[in-house]
C-alpha cells in the first residue's frame, strides 16, 4: 500500500491531468493562448468583383464581376488582431518586432506586413492546436457584406478612352483620401456589419491570402493570367495591392491608387465543420 503523501500526490496529477485534458476547454494541454472569438458564416455563393488587373487587345478593361461560392462555414476573427494580441507572439519570439509597438493594447495592430501576419498566425496555430490563416480575397469580401467595395470604374466611363479612363481614376482616388481619422481607434470604433464582423472597412486595411494577378482577356472571353504572389490583395475602404514585405504602405509599396492609412489583420478559422448547425 502506498504511503498517503504519494496518494495525495498521485491524485493531484490525476485532477492536474483532467483539467487540461484536450476537449475540456478552450486550450489544449499545451496551449497557453486563449482562441479568438469567431463569427460563423455559412456557406453561399454571392456576385464578386475579381481582384487584380485585366486588359482586353493590349488595353485595360473593367475587371469581371462573377459568382463566387464559398463551399464551407466560414470562421472569421469577430475583430482584427490587436496590438495585446501581437505582442504575446512578439514575447513568445514567434513574431518580428513592429516599429508601431506603441499602439494601445486596445487598437487593432498596426504597421504590419503579409510575412508579419503570416508568422503570427503560424504561431496562433501552434499555441491553440487550430490551423488558423489569412482569408483569401473572396473571403474577405464575403465576411466583409455591405462594407465591400465594388473598385470598377462607372458604367459611363468608356475604358478604351485613356482620357476619361485617367479623370475617373483621379476622381475617385481623391475621394478616397477623405479619411477622417488616420490613427488606429479602439476595437469597434466602426461598429458591425450585417454579418457581426466589427471594424470592417474602417481605417486599418487588412491583408489577404489572395496573390495580385494580371489577366488578358482573348476574343472568346478566356483570360491567360499570370500570378505574383510577393504582391498580396489588401482590403479595406478600397481594395489595392502592396508588396508582401511592406508595413506602412504609405512610405512606399502601394500598387494602385491611395495607399493605406494602416495595414493590419485579422484571420480565419481553417476549414472545419460548423460548430453548431
Amino acid at each position: 500500500m502506498l504511503p498517503a503523501f504519494k496518494l495525495l500526490a498521485l491524485a493531484a496529477t490525476l485532477v492536474l491531468f483532467i483539467a487540461v485534458a484536450p476537449g475540456q476547454g478552450s486550450m489544449s494541454v499545451a496551449s497557453r493562448v486563449l482562441s479568438p472569438e469567431l463569427v460563423e458564416l455559412r456557406a453561399g455563393a454571392f456576385r464578386f468583383r475579381a481582384s487584380g488587373e485585366f486588359s482586353r487587345d493590349g488595353k485595360p478593361a473593367t475587371a469581371p464581376n462573377v459568382t463566387v461560392r464559398i463551399e464551407r462555414t466560414l470562421a472569421m476573427m469577430k475583430h482584427q488582431v490587436t496590438a495585446a494580441d501581437y505582442r504575446r507572439c512578439i514575447k513568445a519570439q514567434a513574431c518580428p518586432m513592429l516599429e508601431t509597438d506603441a499602439v494601445a493594447s486596445d487598437r487593432p495592430v498596426v504597421g504590419v506586413s503579409w510575412q508579419d501576419a503570416q508568422a503570427y498566425a503560424s504561431w496562433l496555430s501552434r499555441e491553440t492546436g487550430t490551423h488558423f490563416r489569412l482569408p483569401t480575397d473572396e473571403e474577405w469580401a464575403y465576411a466583409a457584406a455591405d462594407r465591400f467595395v465594388d473598385d470598377a470604374m462607372p458604367e459611363s466611363v468608356d475604358s478604351s478612352d485613356p482620357g476619361q479612363r485617367m479623370l475617373a481614376i483621379y476622381d475617385r482616388e481623391a475621394s478616397r483620401e477623405k479619411v477622417t481619422e488616420k490613427a488606429p481607434q479602439p476595437i469597434g470604433s466602426f461598429g458591425a456589419n450585417d454579418n457581426g464582423l466589427l471594424d470592417m472597412a474602417g481605417n486599418v486595411w487588412e491583408w489577404t491570402s489572395t496573390c495580385f494577378q494580371r489577366s488578358a482577356i482573348g476574343a472568346a472571353g478566356e483570360a491567360a493570367t499570370v500570378a505574383y504572389c510577393g504582391i498580396r490583395v489588401v482590403e479595406g475602404r478600397h481594395r489595392t495591392y502592396i508588396s508582401d514585405f511592406v508595413r506602412d504602405a504609405r512610405a512606399g509599396g502601394c500598387s494602385v491608387g491611395t495607399p493605406p492609412s494602416n495595414l493590419g489583420f485579422r484571420l480565419v478559422r481553417d476549414a472545419t465543420p460548423p460548430l453548431h448547425d
